[in-house]
């Protein structure tokens, strides 16, 4: 009897070594997220516990706005950017791992409004200027804004609107200006309105615009991280390309 609660003890002392390393081996990440890839980052980072037991704690914010922050230290260890110069320049400056950039998503643009009918033909209803204010993201800050001017010159509407267009700091923005009427339109990334049942929406077509191609790369913070590692490697994974797809990007 003796001899065997000595071997449940055992047992029992043996089950918690390795549920408390199994503890100890989940670690937390800190990621920085383009704001237009909120509600996939999200589902992203569920699924990666899911699987991993790692968490991913997510930032969202203008890509500009979060390199300014990196390059002055910012203790991210994982930058999702909506663009490739960022962490391009990142890899460069020595502020990312070299070798460890890729992308991730390719965006879409699209016009959009709470209003029935008014966004069905951007072009259109850019040209006839029947609206008071039009939302984009700071095109100096922001990917979006910046083929938001790209499609608005491409369409040679640019000069006709500039007077309207209200400027938002991200692209969460930029959508919120327009869900609250401060703009009746605005140019917002595809993926925060596909799922929208209601209003209007024109998908921008692509040759409006340079590629938005959006990036990934692994921070010096970030180079000694399991959880960082891991999290850029299920980026990759078939279960976050399903998802990176859902919300209408392009996924490579």
């Amino acid at each position: 009897m003796i001899i065997r609660r000595r071997n449940l003890l055992g047992v029992a002392v043996l089950v918690a070594l390795v549920s408390g390393a199994g503890a100890s081996w989940a670690a937390d990440t800190q990621v920085a997220v383009a704001a237009n890839f909120t509600d996939p980052a999200k589902e992203i980072a569920t699924a990666f516990k899911a699987q991993t037991g790692h968490t991913a704690s997510l930032t969202f914010g203008s890509s500009g706005e979060f390199y300014a922050q990196i390059a002055h230290g910012a203790p991210y260890e994982v930058f999702l950017s909506a663009d490739a110069d960022r962490p391009r320049k990142a890899e460069q400056d020595g502020l990312g791992v070299a070798g460890s950039r890729f992308t991730y998503a390719v965006g879409r643009l699209a016009l959009y409004s709470t209003t029935p009918g008014l966004a069905v033909d951007g072009g259109a209803v850019l040209a006839n200027g029947k609206f008071e204010k039009l939302a984009i993201a700071d095109p100096a800050a922001a990917p979006y804004g910046a083929a938001a001017v790209q499609t608005m010159k491409k369409l040679g509407v640019y000069d006709r609107v500039r007077g309207r267009i209200v400027t938002g700091t991200s692209i969460s923005q930029t959508y919120q200006f327009v869900q609250t009427g401060a703009a009746e339109l605005g140019f917002v990334a595809w993926s925060q309105v596909i799922t929208q049942a209601a209003g209007s929406r024109w998908l921008v077509p692509s040759r409006e615009h340079d590629p938005i191609e959006q990036q990934a790369i692994l921070l010096q913070a970030g180079a000694r991280s399991p959880a960082a590692k891991a999290f850029l490697a299920f980026l990759k994974s078939p279960a976050a390309v399903a998802i990176i797809r859902k919300y209408g990007y392009e996924a490579r």
